[in-house]
């Protein structure tokens, strides 16, 4: 293999996460990760050992990651021409535990995520 094909090569397949439905399958997953150390943190700081520190690590992280999975639910359903009903399913999603992930399984199966190289 010769140094021009090595520069070519990663130009030929573009990854899943540069496209905005890989984008916001990122960060709906991310979101739902998020929910769970922040309940676990919860956990520990009301039940198990009275200490705060876990809330204290994961409920800016989670803030964080709700704020990005927000910005990412809205440019997708603009790029995909979602309808208002699935837009507000989107944007509800991030309150309940973990339904981020369950919205962003809902959407790739229907194929509203555009071109997303991992299924």
């Amino acid at each position: 293999m010769n140094s021009s094909n090595k520069m070519n090569r990663p130009q030929e397949k573009v990854g899943w996460i540069a496209t905005s439905g890989g984008q916001f399958r990122l960060c709906a997953i991310a979101e739902a990760w998020s929910w769970a150390g922040l309940l676990a943190g919860m956990f520990f700081k009301y039940v198990a050992i009275l200490n705060p520190i876990g809330v204290q690590i994961m409920g800016p992280i989670h803030g964080v990651l709700f704020v990005i999975y927000i910005v990412a639910a809205l440019r997708v359903a603009n790029e995909q021409k979602w309808s208002s009903l699935v837009t507000l399913v989107a944007l509800f999603a991030a309150i309940p535990p973990f339904a981020t992930w369950l919205f962003e399984r809902w959407v790739l199966k229907r194929g509203m995520l555009g071109a997303t190289a991992i299924s």
